[in-house]
């Protein structure tokens, strides 16, 4: 599907719009605002206030219904990538992509909307939350898959170069467990640590044991992580500390993987606990299942890359990611796919996502948007037959 020039100045000007003042979980209220304003300017009927922030539109009429979904939410991040359009937002930026996700979303409907009339409708859906807070589920509370048959989303990723869609059937992206651990030792002077329990000795033997969950007790077979991002302990350097936090994620990509990490991660703090007679607490949050992607939506998805992009540029992702996505809580509900666009800018080749220095090439704007608006007429034209 051809892109004109002004469509394409168009896309890159909404993402460095909401470049410039990002917003966090549940209150991208500016984001939503130009995306209503943008939608109405198609001729389009958003409604807004979805899930708090979310914004909603239709395409077309009738059924089938095929969903398409942008993700809107920030980081809190302090950006250091230097752009001319950098957050004006002290904290926070978009270090994921999600402006762009926006930005591929409106240009989708904008080539739907100037093209014949789609075969069905388009559900529209911009989502707040997906970095923290699971918006999908409310989303979805809210009612936005009710009579849909289908639902597709794509995101931007550096592994992959512009002009490739990356686009996989199965599991593509990890379950998002988080832990916390609370280790109640005894204080005491340095001098004396026979009279104390050291918090920070059985914090460190807690966060070395716990690898071995996965480099002796889980299926090699199945890619998993165990990560303590964060251990706080002690007030001064000649104090033994009395307690100590641990808090981290647990990303498994197998259903049996993850009850054994569990199982695990309290088995061995009971161990660690009584080795060093602490005591432990250990709290498991479950994070988001994982982004399964539906055969038969995966093979729209990849005829879809290709009218775009050419038979070259459709590639396989090499493995399952272990991020998350919240994407995954409507593939419970409905058949659909999450597509990777190929983002890979110079010189930033190894700068990950979630990092101040996160950006991508805009190049994939036209791309994004173009694949969007394709695979959502590809399918409703599959469901119609």
């Amino acid at each position: 599907m051809e892109v004109a020039p002004k469509l394409i100045s168009w896309l890159q000007e909404i993402r460095r719009t909401l470049h410039r003042w990002p917003e966090l979980a549940y209150q991208e209220e500016k984001t939503a605002a130009l995306i209503a304003r943008e939608l109405k300017r198609l001729g389009l009927e958003p409604r807004t206030g979805v899930a708090k922030t979310g914004v909603v539109a239709e395409i077309g009429a009738g059924k089938p219904v095929v969903a398409l979904r942008a993700d809107m939410d920030a980081l809190p991040l302090q950006e250091e990538t230097g752009l001319s359009f950098s957050s004006e937002i002290p904290g926070v930026m978009h270090a994921c992509g999600h402006d762009g996700h926006v930005a591929m979303l409106l240009g989708a409907a904008a080539l739907l909307v100037e093209n014949p009339p789609p075969r069905g409708r388009v559900r529209l859906i911009f989502q707040p939350a997906e970095e923290k807070g699971a918006g999908a589920l409310a989303m979805i509370k809210e009612g936005v898959l009710n009579g849909v048959e289908m639902i597709f989303a794509g995101h931007i990723d550096r592994h992959f170069r512009v002009g490739e869609i990356a686009v996989n059937e199965g599991l593509i992206c990890a379950y998002t467990d988080s832990f916390f651990v609370e280790i109640q030792g005894k204080g005491g002077h340095a001098a004396w640590p026979h009279e104390a329990v050291d918090a920070v000795v059985v914090g460190s033997l807690l966060v070395m044991s716990l690898q071995t969950l996965i480099s002796r007790e889980i299926n090699p077979a199945y890619p998993c992580v165990i990560t303590v991002g964060k251990f706080e302990a002690g007030s001064a350097h000649n104090v033994i500390a009395e307690r100590a936090i641990l808090e981290g994620t647990i990303r498994s990509t197998h259903p049996e993987a993850r009850k054994r990490l569990h199982e695990g991660l309290k088995r061995i703090s009971r161990g660690v606990a009584d080795l060093h007679r602490a005591k432990i607490k250990v709290k498991i949050k479950e994070g988001y299942p994982p982004v399964i992607n539906d055969p038969q939506a995966a093979a729209l998805a990849r005829e879809a890359a290709r009218l775009v992009v050419g038979e070259e540029g459709v590639v396989r992702q090499p493995h399952p990611s272990l991020g998350g996505e919240d994407f995954a809580f409507y593939l419970q509900k409905v058949p659909g796919c999450l597509v990777r666009f190929g983002a890979q800018k110079k010189g930033l080749e190894k700068v990950p996502a979630h990092s101040p220095r996160f950006d991508f090439d805009e190049g994939v704007l036209p791309i994004g948007a173009s694949f969007l608006a394709t695979v959502a007429r590809v399918a409703l034209e599959r469901l119609s037959s």
